[in-house]
């Protein structure tokens, strides 16, 4: 899973390093090529008839793959309108957005701690953006961003509802579906290409390295790992990613960035961690 989070991390260094590719077309190559590499991987892991399984998914997993694709749209588009910092700290809300959704639409009572740690990181994303507000920060990138943690707090949702009514959603065909979709939708916005040769292998490798093989491991250590212990490592991409995005293409967050992000990460981290102790004991 550490593993995992370190490849999912590398998309922001990457895609400042491209030449030509930009907002649309970046979004469109990496869904695309997601789309080959998983075209390949399925097979593999799952057998030839995964295809056909596929057709037999019902709606959640085709309203799963949908959720996958705004994920997968937004973030892309959020990469390129806003700094790494912002785009990642905003993605780490998806825990929060998705235990509200279930609160919302499932009827999943709420500890105390979550409420609380909602309104700690609530405190959070407030300082960082209002920092930015008063500087005069285009905040179209972060809206953008707001998207894929509601977009995977939707997909949460629907996967949940499905296996309480005896249906479980197969997670990487999913996957699949959503990247077809990303590249369907942005394929006419992305028209007509600008990538150089330079941008398509580094788009390549974002699809394949940054997408399709660790949503694939991500699902494999979920049959292992619990919930909680899956979220508190998650939150390493956010990590991970701040400092490749510094360290790699010089994108320095600055201090409102640092101290909103380490308001949300530490109510995570307090949250998941202390419902893991209360259910060991």
């Amino acid at each position: 899973m550490v593993l995992v989070t370190l490849l999912w991390s590398t998309a922001g260094v990457v895609t400042r390093h491209l030449e030509q590719a930009r907002s649309w077309e970046v979004t469109f190559w990496r869904s695309f090529f997601t789309v080959l590499s998983l075209l390949v991987l399925l097979p593999l892991t799952q057998g030839r008839g995964v295809f056909a399984r596929m057709r037999q998914g019902g709606a959640a997993l085709w309203i799963s793959g949908l959720c996958w694709a705004g994920m997968f749209t937004f973030f892309m588009l959020a990469i390129t309108l806003t700094t790494v910092a912002n785009v990642l700290v905003t993605m780490a809300l998806g825990p929060l957005f998705t235990a509200l959704a279930a609160r919302l639409f499932i009827g999943h009572r709420l500890a105390l701690r979550t409420w609380a740690a909602i309104a700690v990181a609530g405190l959070g994303i407030a300082t960082m953006y209002g920092t930015q507000l008063a500087q005069g920060v285009s905040f179209t990138g972060t809206l953008v961003a707001l998207l894929v943690p509601i977009s995977g707090a939707a997909n949460w949702t629907v996967t949940q509802h499905a296996h309480a009514q005896g249906h479980d959603v197969d997670l990487i065909p999913a996957v699949l579906i959503g990247a077809v979709i990303s590249s369907a939708v942005t394929l006419p916005l992305a028209w007509p290409f600008q990538a150089s040769a330079h941008d398509l292998t580094l788009l390549a490798g974002l699809g394949l390295f940054q997408l399709a093989i660790p949503s694939a491991l991500a699902v494999v250590c979920t049959r292992s790992l619990k919930a909680p212990e899956v979220a508190l490592l998650g939150l390493l991409e956010v990590i991970f990613g701040i400092l490749l995005a510094w360290v790699g293409a010089g994108e320095r967050p600055g201090p409102e960035v640092l101290t909103g992000g380490a308001l949300v990460i530490g109510a995570l981290l307090f949250n998941e961690w202390f419902g893991w102790r209360q259910n060991r004991v």
